[in-house]
């Protein structure tokens, strides 16, 4: 039964990815054969509208239902994008591509497009983390190098640093703002909606439990949520904060630590690694109060709503053009902003690249 049931799954698996494949190539083929043929090569031309809209008309009229001029601008697109040489994944659906196709920059569009493979999102999910900015949230704070192999390869989790979002975002609670909540509510709202919660912690996440219970001379404490990480191969703490983390938090999470070490940990269990989540968060007091502690213990912080897309591009931005000038010996070091190349534009009439844009090659 069981061997049935897995060679079952293996050809029904093969036989997506099959028809993954050849969707793409016919796709990637008939933008090709737009830009190239009815289009004489020209990126931009100028008949580009009145071109597709009359290319719907006709193959919709021979073969049927696909072939709206908007999957047409996405094809064209999937061809502008994958050029001779590179070639668009056979994992992902034509779906997943049209989603990915909607990302302009490059850097960006790579790092979900290398995500969606490594964690299976499914369409939804795919939405979801280009709504909540992941990209931007976790290239915030990181050097050149590490924005473009975060872009070149996704993210890759190998320490307890790399579990960590800049901000945590739970807009799916869909809590109405300026609406408080206790403590006790926000957990048990992300324990109602532990699917999109998962997915925002990030892959490898196993839910252990909520309120865990310790026991220390005859006290007892408890962790507001314990998961166990399958990759970093331990348990993951955390404590939610309504409001500012003070030192004695701190100090508890460092007493929740040592104990799970000692107590909860079995054979070939790594170190645990605690998480405060907190709505503020002091910088001076959080590194004070963790001196020479733990470095396994880390302080975050969570938002109710989705963040400023716009801060965090130009917080990105400015971290690559910082790097491009230090690089760039006619320059004085001096920062310099270009017109934001994350701007939304219809998909059918492409910019010029941008300085940006042109960072890509670097791992393409």
């Amino acid at each position: 039964m069981g061997k049935i049931s897995e060679v079952y799954t293996t050809g029904q698996t093969r036989a997506i990815l099959a028809v993954n494949a050849n969707i793409t190539a016919t796709y990637w083929q008939i933008g090709h054969d737009i830009v190239e043929f009815e289009q004489g090569g020209n990126v931009r031309a100028t008949y580009g509208k009145a071109l597709l809209t009359k290319l719907s008309r006709d193959l919709t009229l021979r073969h049927g239902k696909g072939f709206s001029r908007s999957n047409l601008i996405y094809m064209r697109l999937l061809y502008l994008h994958y050029p001779k040489g590179q070639k668009p994944s056979d994992l992902l659906s034509w779906s997943h591509h049209v989603e990915l196709l909607r990302i302009e920059d490059p850097l960006e569009r790579s790092f979900y497009e290398n995500q969606a493979i490594r964690e299976k999102w499914s369409i939804p999910e795919l939405k979801r983390q280009k709504k909540s900015s992941l990209f931007l949230r976790l290239a915030a704070g990181k050097d050149k190098d590490a924005i473009l192999q975060l872009a070149s390869e996704g993210q890759i989790i190998a320490e307890p640093s790399d579990l960590l979002r800049d901000p945590y975002v739970f807009e799916f609670l869909k809590i109405p703002e300026p609406h408080h909540v206790t403590e006790t509510d926000l957990e048990t709202r992300l324990c109602d909606h532990l699917q999109p919660f998962l997915l925002e912690l990030g892959k490898g996440f196993t839910f252990v439990g909520r309120q865990y219970r310790i026991t220390l001379n005859n006290t007892h404490y408890r962790v507001d949520l314990v998961f166990y990480h399958r990759i970093l191969r331990c348990f993951v703490l955390i404590d939610l904060k309504i409001n500012d983390v003070e030192h004695h938090d701190i100090g508890q999470m460092n007493m929740y630590l040592g104990y799970f070490a000692n107590e909860e940990n079995t054979e070939g269990d790594n170190p645990p690694i605690g998480i405060i989540l907190t709505r503020n968060k002091d910088e001076l007091l959080v590194e004070y109060a963790t001196y020479e502690m733990n470095s396994q213990l880390f302080v975050q912080k969570y938002q109710l709503y989705l963040p400023d897309r716009e801060e965090l591009r130009r917080e990105l931005e400015l971290t690559l053009q910082i790097a491009e000038d230090r690089a760039d010996p006619e320059t004085d070091g001096t920062p310099w902003l270009t017109h934001s190349t994350f701007e939304i534009q219809h998909p059918e009439f492409p910019r010029p690249r941008s300085w940006l844009a042109c960072a890509a090659a670097h791992f393409r």
